[in-house]
């Protein structure tokens, strides 16, 4: 289809580039096992730091190359409003992760791998927003009046598309909020990425591998017939057999901070080729003017993003069974409703699914794997979690926290912040909910 669009016309190469970043994240996510459910799982149920270092390494090297590509004026990165939305958005996205089994990304590439319950998860992300952000009537009651009376006065909204609750909390609270990113310059990702990160790296090792590692050096120290004494240059060691405890997720970390960095490029440089600042410029010149929204663009973030293409995803299923999801401000005035074969940052999505499908192929990992019971609950549940969480933040692990932590906003680490403490409660709900099972079991036994 791709070929034939791009035969038909050079704008179509847009979304050529944007379906072959989504195969090569795809392909990293699947062989680095990448997913934050994981790391918040792994982390707190477990105690091994595994992905969630790796998740840190590729902060890093992102936030590296970001803060080139914002030095030389080839950046589409653009900070989103700071506010304590960021944090409750992410507390929430982050017990449905953990319910689901996967975050947005890690839900995509498990789909790639044959997982039933990450289709239901998808799913639940992408109906639950659509209808999240359209629903008004006695959910509007429910908002401050002093959110409702500003979003009725303002004026680069058309007024009949000021319709849902969502319209009403995002023009009366979310848009008043400030964007802040740190620095302009190199200090950006020093202070914003790099030392934050660090830090949490430390912190982990502190908690949850430093016991263990100080054990074993002393009892080899005894063994050499030494003194069991250790110091900084054995901490030193600790953090570092940390961070290469798995080679495959940290150099899929690098890999995949890198690869975020040149998406970045690659993009402002169609954009620049091209003249435009929105796919939705392009679609209007092919004449595709019903794709777009009233402000003549469609949701074309130019990196790495996940949920909203989601969301169109379901609005467009529901348009087409005659629901009007184009009277309100996330469709209507945002992000457009393309048809889903000239939708970008979509194609994007579908070419993690696939470059996961192709790497777990490759590493004979691929195997459809149908949900039953108890997990049909999970992956619907938590996706509807992590949809409503993802709206209330304007983003998810990706577009709330990767790309903000790594462009030196500061409001992705409240998102960040909030999704550890939803994962942290969810691994504790799942803790007590299979514990009562397996006392009532035992009691039927």
């Amino acid at each position: 289809m791709l070929q034939a669009q791009y035969s038909a016309n050079v704008y179509y190469i847009y979304l050529v580039v944007y379906i072959w970043f989504g195969f090569a994240y795809g392909m990293m996510l699947q062989y680095g096992r990448f997913c934050m459910a994981s790391a918040s799982r792994d982390l707190f149920a477990a105690g091994v730091p595994r992905m969630a270092v790796g998740i840190l390494i590729a902060l890093i090297f992102f936030s590296l190359v970001s803060v080139v590509l914002a030095a030389t004026n080839m950046s589409t990165f653009h900070a989103g409003p700071l506010g304590t939305h960021e944090l409750i958005g992410g507390i929430i996205f982050g017990v449905g992760m953990v319910l689901a089994g996967g975050c947005a990304s890690g839900s995509l590439y498990k789909i790639g791998e044959g997982n039933g319950t990450s289709i239901l998860s998808i799913m639940g992300i992408s109906f639950g927003q659509a209808i999240f952000v359209d629903v008004g009537g006695i959910f509007n009651k429910l908002l401050p009046q002093s959110w409702i009376d500003t979003a009725q006065a303002t004026t680069w909204v058309p007024k009949d598309k000021i319709t849902s609750w969502f319209d009403h909390y995002f023009l009366g609270n979310i848009v008043l909020k400030k964007n802040i990113i740190l620095s302009e310059t190199e200090a950006n990702s020093l202070i914003n990425t790099i030392i934050p990160s660090i830090l949490v790296m430390i912190a982990i090792y502190w908690f949850y591998m430093r016991k263990v590692h100080i054990k074993r050096t002393k009892k080899a120290l005894k063994k050499e017939g030494k003194e069991q004494k250790t110091g900084l240059g054995d901490e030193l060691r600790g953090i570092w057999n940390m961070l290469t405890a798995s080679q495959r997720t940290t150099l899929m970390g690098v890999l995949i901070g890198i690869t975020a960095g040149i998406h970045i490029l690659a993009m402002k440089g169609m954009q620049n080729k091209f003249g435009i600042s929105n796919f939705g410029e392009l679609l209007a010149r092919m004449g595709h003017t019903g794709d777009l929204s009233t402000m003549g663009k469609v949701f074309d973030p130019g990196y790495w993003y996940i949920t909203t293409q989601e969301a169109q995803f379901a609005g467009w299923i529901m348009e087409k069974i005659g629901w009007n999801v184009r009277d309100d401000v996330f469709f209507g005035v945002m992000n457009g409703l393309p048809e889903i074969w000239r939708n970008p940052a979509l194609w994007m999505s579908f070419g993690i699914i696939f470059g996961a499908m192709v790497m777990s192929l490759l590493n004979k990992e691929f195997k459809w794997k149908l949900p039953k019971g108890e997990l049909i609950v999970w992956g619907l549940g938590g996706g509807l979690l992590m949809g409503i969480g993802a709206r209330v933040a304007l983003g998810c692990n990706i577009g709330a926290f990767f790309i903000r932590v790594a462009g030196g906003d500061p409001g992705g680490w409240l998102f960040g912040i909030g999704m550890v403490v939803g994962g942290y409660g969810g691994v504790r709900f799942f803790n007590w909910w299979t514990d009562r099972k397996m006392a009532k079991e035992m009691e039927a036994f």
